[in-house]
């Protein structure tokens, strides 16, 4: 009889912690699921990326300070043109990109802005072939160096915010 209430005992210990581990591993498991659940992401974790919105001789004055930042300027367009393009420390391929000018805009007089080079992938520059001198524009890019303490831009986005009126010419100066 006594080995029967030691089976009995052991049957029971045995029973009985098997029924406390599982109780304690789902009680732990709905303890531990509720702060998990508070303390998700919201569902838009959308990095931003901050903009700069400066003037264009603020970045020309300061082109390390903008190194790798993303800025927004408004500016008069002068020309598509070719500078920059196929220097070696910072590359922009006159096969896949084209160069463009802006205006400086503290003087009265039609002057460049040379120390900043402004580069559009070819395939978007066609988009704006129409531009004319003295359109106003917007421009959105990465500042990807300071080569010879320049300011080089990677155009991803160009508005045309307002066309220059027309010349109008009638022959007679």
């Amino acid at each position: 009889m006594s080995k029967k209430i030691n089976y009995i005992k052991s049957f029971t210990l045995v029973m009985l912690s098997a029924f406390m581990l599982t109780t304690s591993t789902s009680y732990f498991e709905k303890v531990s699921a509720q702060p998990a659940a508070t303390q998700t992401k919201p569902a838009n974790t959308a990095t931003t990326v901050q903009v700069f919105q400066v003037a264009p001789l603020t970045v020309v004055n300061s082109p390390s300070s903008y190194l790798n930042k993303i800025v927004l300027m408004k500016a008069k367009f002068d020309k598509f043109s070719t500078l920059g393009l196929d220097y070696k420390p910072a590359l922009r391929s006159s096969d896949d990109y084209i160069s463009f000018l802006i205006k400086r805009d503290d003087t009265a007089h039609d002057i460049p802005l040379s120390e900043m080079k402004l580069f559009l992938k070819r395939d978007v520059a066609e988009k704006f072939i129409d531009l004319k001198t003295d359109d106003e524009i917007e421009i959105k890019g990465k500042v990807f160096s300071d080569a010879l303490g320049d300011t080089w831009i990677d155009v991803s986005e160009l508005k045309i915010l307002k066309k220059a009126p027309e010349n109008k010419s009638d022959g007679v100066k």
